[in-house]
């Protein structure tokens, strides 16, 4: 299976994540405001008709009320936080991730659902060139849509972002499922460029640090020059000088947020 469209095979992938999965915090590490942002979330687990079971971790935004609906971000995480430990999903505390969203602040102006499923160890969310979703990708799916039936949830504002095991797979989700999400937030992935066409109309901001020693820029710069040829209009922010943790730079943009929130699918 080739998970990277230009030269990098999945044995050198494998070997990428597993640098990355060195190299983030343990849920021992997690900060003060990490641990606070542990209390938001709801710990559930789903099995599905065949079986399979996910965790993952959900907020329900504060004074949640039925009768209105709210935008949901789903988040695909790194590689370094796959297996059975949902804390490692809040390791980063409130400066980015899950954390940045849930924090009080932010869900004052934009109050919103937060999905985080867990990917198993040495699993992926995404295979860009496979006909089919990963059972990850799909059991993460069948999580969204169970979210969707149980709470008021705006099927119109549904968001989804993820950093480098998460890149890869925001790129894949919604080149499979191009009407569900009305925006995307890739950090520090990659994709199929010959699926560009199917996104070209969806809203995306990508970001990638020009250093990233674990995966290349080029991934991110492939994929918008694809989109751009396909008509599409993404937003694209590379850091110079940066390396593999991108997503810092990119939680702190001054418009990250309502950016995302002002994006509204069409019916």
């Amino acid at each position: 299976m080739l998970f990277v469209v230009i030269g990098v095979g999945l044995t050198s992938k494998c070997q990428t994540l597993r640098r990355e999965a060195s190299s983030q915090p343990s849920a021992n590490q997690a900060s003060s405001p990490a641990q606070k942002a542990e209390q938001k979330f709801v710990e559930k687990s789903h099995t599905n008709a065949r079986g399979e079971k996910m965790p993952y971790l959900l907020f329900v935004p504060e004074g949640y009320d039925k009768t209105k609906q709210y935008p949901l971000v789903l988040w695909l995480h790194g590689g370094g936080t796959r297996g059975n430990d949902l804390k490692l999903l809040l390791a980063h505390g409130n400066e980015h991730g899950i954390g940045f969203l849930a924090r009080a602040d932010n869900q004052a102006r934009y109050p919103s659902f937060i999905l985080a499923p867990q990917c198993p160890t040495n699993k992926f969310w995404g295979d860009s060139q496979s006909a089919q979703p990963t059972a990850e990708m799909r059991m993460a799916l069948e999580i969204l849509d169970k979210v969707r039936e149980d709470y008021s949830v705006d099927s119109r504002r549904l968001y989804v972002m993820g950093m480098s095991l998460g890149g890869y797979g925001t790129w894949d989700i919604i080149t499979r499922q191009p009407a569900t999400f009305a925006a995307a937030v890739p950090i520090c992935g990659g994709g199929n460029t010959s699926k560009a066409s199917l996104i070209a109309k969806t809203p995306i901001w990508a970001f990638h640090g020009d250093e990233d020693e674990m995966v290349n820029v080029s991934e991110s710069q492939r994929m918008i020059a694809a989109l751009k040829k396909a008509g599409g209009q993404p937003r694209y922010t590379e850091y110079k000088g940066v390396g593999h943790n991108s997503w810092v730079r990119a939680f702190k943009e001054p418009d990250f947020l309502s950016w995302i929130f002002a994006q509204t699918r069409s019916e």
